[in-house]
């Protein structure tokens, strides 16, 4: 078999954290018995593939033997189709043709090309929420294989659209229908949202996107209609809302391309709405994805542009979030001391809020545990590169997360038990890390969120080259079970 023969396994099981962590660490026990449960191969086809005997592969399987041999390696990419990158190797003769493949492949229905021109106007956003709800709750199983394929858009193509924002909404031409929703069904509506909302903060995952989809069209075909003024600024809300629910919930499930198409929508409805301080958080929100797909400079940019479209009206919390935001920006650029100054403005900024009731529910649960655990989780990053200067510190701010909010507070409390496992690693606390670990991944099992399981999928690497220790070995075996099932 050469380097041209067609691949074997679909997008969706290489996009896989434990496969993807599988491979990285040249685990290949575990990647053949995932790609058996996930890819749907044999060990014959396996062998097949790799030019391995059907033998090799079962002894691989049961671990009585490695894969060492350079050559192996590469015949195990080639086969399977995996990315020279995965695995510590150069781009594979076959990667430049499957990257153009891929890109003649048409796009997802609904998915945005990043350069449409969608003028901001009310009815247009109504407009683009039909036919984002409509082409995502007919998706069949071949059209999500290719969304968890799509890139997310950057740079200026991102940036430019979004200039809208700052400019006032235009004015909506005309309605075509009358319509007699009243207050009491959009405060029902508003209730629903909420609900949807405060499950996806607390759980993660991508569970009930159909359901936040249903409820998104349902206010698409109120606001097609034509609403009484007031209705319908708070109907734009809604929708703002749910779609912002729904882009975090497709980010959660890895649908990259798709969350930035619902976070465009809530951008346009909060701003259709009037609400400019949703309208910020949106723009937080696809900052923090930015930076999740380490493109540190759109997401600084991005954070700007909402500090800016919501000076003067945004409170104390809000503002304290941006600034932690643009701190994240800093720390992925490498910045420290700009790091430090942000951190220093959201703790400066978070002493000023009042009662919970003096600004939007949605921004409640920014409180000193969220900035002790948003702090700690970029000096992790700091720590990447700098255990020495950063790791204790970095595991001080997660420690006083985690005292403050408990396994209630969902993925939060995984994604600080994961930090604080990895900062122990970071800093040698091998014994300690193990149990923290042990920690992190029954505080996984309580969620559905992909990031969480990615980010176990990180942590994964931290416990290979210690067999000799039976607590790491234990805390490996966990991650894998969870990571596998």
């Amino acid at each position: 078999m050469d380097a041209t023969t067609p691949g074997l396994l679909a997008p969706d099981v290489l996009d896989r954290a434990d496969v993807r962590a599988a491979l990285i660490e040249h685990d290949f026990a575990a990647v053949f018995t995932l790609i058996k449960k996930w890819g749907g191969l044999s060990q014959n086809r396996i062998a097949s593939a790799c030019q391995l005997t059907p033998g090799k592969v079962s002894t691989i399987i049961s671990g009585t033997q490695r894969v060492t041999s350079f050559e192996v390696v590469c015949r195990i990419a080639d086969g399977l189709r995996v990315p020279g990158g995965l695995l510590g190797l150069a781009p594979r003769p076959w990667e430049g043709e499957h990257t153009t493949a891929q890109q003649d492949q048409p796009e997802t229905p609904g998915a945005w090309s990043g350069t449409e021109e969608i003028p901001w106007r009310p009815d247009a956003t109504v407009d683009l929420a039909a036919h984002l709800t409509r082409s995502d709750l007919v998706m069949d199983r071949r059209d999500l294989t290719r969304a968890l394929a799509g890139a997310a858009v950057t740079g200026a193509a991102l940036l430019d659209s979004l200039e809208g924002w700052l400019v006032p909404a235009a004015t909506v031409p005309g309605q075509r229908r009358p319509g007699r929703l009243g207050m009491r069904e959009v405060e029902e509506l508003e209730t629903t949202a909420r609900a949807f909302r405060q499950w996806d903060h607390q759980y993660g995952g991508g569970l009930r996107r159909k359901a936040v989809l249903g409820q998104l069209a349902e206010v698409c075909g109120a606001l097609d209609d034509h609403q009484a003024p007031a209705v319908t600024a708070r109907l734009y809300r809604v929708m703002a809302q749910l779609a912002g629910t729904a882009a975090t919930m497709a980010w959660d499930s890895g649908l990259h391309r798709r969350a930035q198409d619902y976070y465009r929508l809530a951008l346009r409805a909060a701003h259709a709405g009037g609400d400019v301080v949703f309208g910020a958080n949106v723009l937080a929100g696809m900052a923090r994805q930015m930076l999740y797909r380490d493109r540190a400079d759109d997401a600084l940019q991005l954070i700007h542009l909402a500090q800016e479209g919501a000076r003067g009206v945004i409170g104390p919390r809000a503002r304290a979030m941006l600034h932690t935001r643009e701190a994240w920006a800093y720390a992925a650029q490498g910045r420290i001391a700009g790091f430090h100054r942000a951190t220093a403005k959201a703790a400066e900024a978070l002493a000023d809020a009042g009662e919970d009731g003096d600004e939007p529910y949605w921004i409640a649960y920014f409180d000193e545990a969220e900035l002790a655990g948003v702090t700690g989780g970029r000096l992790l990053d700091l720590a990447r590169t700098d255990p020495r200067c950063h790791a204790a510190q970095a595991a001080d701010e997660i420690r006083a997360a985690l005292a403050s909010r408990g396994a209630e507070a969902g993925r939060s409390h995984a994604l600080d038990r994961i930090g604080l496992a990895e900062c122990q690693f970071l800093a040698g606390d091998v014994q300690g890390a193990a149990a923290e670990t042990v920690l992190a991944v029954q505080a996984a099992r309580g969620t559905q969120s992909g990031r969480v399981r990615a980010q176990l999928g990180q942590l994964y690497p931290y416990t290979v080259g210690h067999s000799a220790s039976r607590p790491v070995r234990e805390a490996r075996d966990s991650i894998r079970d969870l990571l596998s099932s």
